[in-house]
This record gives structure tokens, sequence and C-alpha cells, in this order.
């Protein structure tokens, strides 16, 4: 069965980072009502890395995360049109499947990496990135900003790219936009 729209289709970063700093359970909360896809190719992504980072297991075993495979010929065009624009060196895969994933079917993709988001929203894709998720969960008031900015800063921590430094959670969102201060 295809994903529907309302799904959200992972790429490897935000689910390596937030597996290996101890947050994925914050991902499963802010999932509740939606399916949560990861493609197979960002499956052996993290297959790869398991064995160097064993908390990786954790995306692997989640009972809440559906690993997508597929034949369908629709995906495969256009995972094969993303692959001729950004896999180099055998990298990238992942977020070709993403990418084909969320034209395929219309999910919102959540993907962290400046090149294949800026593909998505030129072709008017659905996607999102990890700050902006965030900020949605402290908006539905599912997440409290104090948790966000700790598990934000550990994010860093574990040397994830963010577009703040530790601490600079707060400022970056109020003076982007992502949140008011009657939402903090």
């Amino acid at each position: 069965m295809n994903p529907s729209p309302d799904s959200w289709v992972f790429d490897a970063g935000p689910m390596r980072h937030f597996a290996l700093q101890g947050w994925l359970g914050a991902l499963k909360f802010l999932a509740t009502g939606r399916d949560v896809y990861i493609p197979d190719t960002v499956e052996r992504e993290l297959l790869n890395a398991v064995a160097d980072r064993p908390l990786l297991r954790g995306v692997l075993d989640a009972e809440w995360i559906t690993v997508f495979r597929t034949t369908d010929i629709d995906y495969q065009g256009h995972f094969a049109r993303f692959y001729d624009r950004l896999v180099v060196d055998g990298k990238n895969l992942g977020e070709c499947g993403v990418l084909a994933m969320g034209a395929a079917y219309g999910c919102e993709m959540v993907i962290d990496d400046n090149v294949p988001r800026t593909i998505a929203e030129e072709l008017g894709l659905s996607v999102t990135a990890t700050v902006p998720l965030l900020c949605s969960g402290i908006r539905a008031s599912q997440l409290t900003t104090v948790m966000v900015e700790s598990l934000a800063d550990d994010l860093l921590s574990g040397d994830y790219y963010l577009p703040f430094e530790k601490g600079g959670f707060r400022n970056h969102v109020l003076e982007h936009g992502l949140l008011d201060y009657e939402e903090l």
C-alpha cells in the first residue's frame, strides 16, 4: 500500500541524530496520528552505520516507522530523476528515495540537507526541516520550548547541523518568524 499525503517521510539525517542523542521518542510523539516512513535507501544508510553506532538500531526496530519498498514505476521514475541530480560517488541515495516518495505520493518530507530541500521546494513538494517540525510541536502544545531547546542543543552536541549555535534555538525561531513570543 502506498503512503498517504499526510504521511511523513524522513531522510536519514534527522532519524540518525534523533536516535543517537536519545530523542527518537520525541519524533514518535510528534507523529501521533500520522504514518512515518523511511525509504529503503535510508534504511540501507542506517544499516551501514549500525555497527559503529548501535543506537541506530532504534530507528530500524521502531514499530511506528515503516520502511517503504516498492517497484512502482512512478516512484522509480522519480527516483531516477533525483538520482541524476543528487548522487555523487554513491552518496545521497537516501535523499533520492525521500524525494521520490514526496513526488510520487505527496508525502510531507523531513529533510535538513539544503540541496534536496531546495529541489523539493522548487518542485512545489511538501517539505519541512527539523526546526520547523519542532516549532510545530511547540505550537500544538505537544512539546515545551524548554524541552525543544534541550533537544536542539543535544543534536548540536552530536555534530548535527542546525542553523544556530547551542543555546540559540529561541533567538533563531523568533528572528525567522517560526514562532512568536506568545507561542514560546
